[in-house]
């Protein structure tokens, strides 16, 4: 990463990775993208990060795109030049690498979410708010739709008419109401949110890291199949797990009533 834009730090197994550009409530510069982009895939390709943390450097997560250089026509809402695209390079984009990840990702909302930086922590796994949180979906009263996400998260985690009453009136959700219509897991006072995050990213990282990823895996892959194909699909899964000294440490510390001590191996 080329810039201080986002900060990224990895201690007992979590990676922090922090949207650091508080002067402007980290809205969403090119730079911030690419740099989140990177952070995420050094995350999940890194064998001793079993968690990542995302969160927000000051009083908010992500106040969505960085309008200053957003422009009318622009495709991904930053400029990139003065060309017309009709097409959209989603490889390195960070909704789809948050999609794509293996690793368990926690959002520790600090603040307002707006925007993109709602869909933003809608594409993590898990999401902490802190009290004075909020989920800001007003993409309608900025005459654009949800760019990164969020028509496709939307209806899978909360269904379809509920999804459609909050885009389509644009609504701003405070962190109990965003628990309360089952888009966040919890909230905690403000100054527990870092705490309270880091504490269950570390219950996730005690675990066997590559069952962890292979259970987020069948998860993702589950949206999209039957029943029969699923569980098809989880019995070759499971046949590789067999063989890992993971399960051996996680059966003998079952039997012989200790934690275990998972390698990722």
């Amino acid at each position: 990463m080329s810039t201080n834009e986002v900060l990224y730090a990895v201690s007992d197994h979590i990676a922090t990775i922090t949207l650091n550009a508080p002067e402007r409530m980290n809205t969403i510069s090119r730079v911030m993208l690419n740099d989140l982009s990177a952070a995420l895939l050094r995350a999940n390709e890194d064998t001793d990060v079993r968690c990542v943390i995302l969160t927000g450097a000051g009083r908010a997560f992500c106040a969505g795109l960085d309008l200053r250089e957003a422009k009318p026509g622009s495709t991904s809402g930053i400029a990139n030049d003065n060309s017309t695209r009709t097409t959209l390079d989603l490889r390195n984009t960070p909704p789809t690498v948050l999609q794509a990840m293996d690793k368990p990702t926690i959002c520790a909302v600090n603040g307002g979410a707006a925007g993109y930086g709602m869909d933003t922590a809608l594409g993590c796994d898990i999401r902490i708010m802190g009290q004075s949180a909020k989920l800001a979906a007003a993409f309608v009263k900025r005459g654009v739709v949800p760019e990164s996400g969020g028509t496709w998260f939307l209806p899978r985690m909360i269904g379809w008419a509920k999804a459609a009453e909050l885009i389509f009136t644009g609504r701003t959700l405070s962190a109990q109401e965003s628990v309360d219509w089952g888009l966040a897991n919890l909230v905690v006072p403000d100054a527990e949110l870092q705490a309270t995050a880091r504490a269950m990213a570390a219950e996730i990282a005690a675990n066997a890291p590559l069952a962890v990823q292979a259970s987020k895996r069948m998860m993702r892959m589950g949206l999209n199949e039957t029943f029969p194909d699923h569980v098809h699909h989880v019995y070759l899964q499971l046949l590789p797990l067999f063989k890992t000294q993971d399960m051996a440490e996680g059966m003998r510390a079952f039997l012989e009533k200790r934690q275990p001590d998972f390698k990722g191996q």
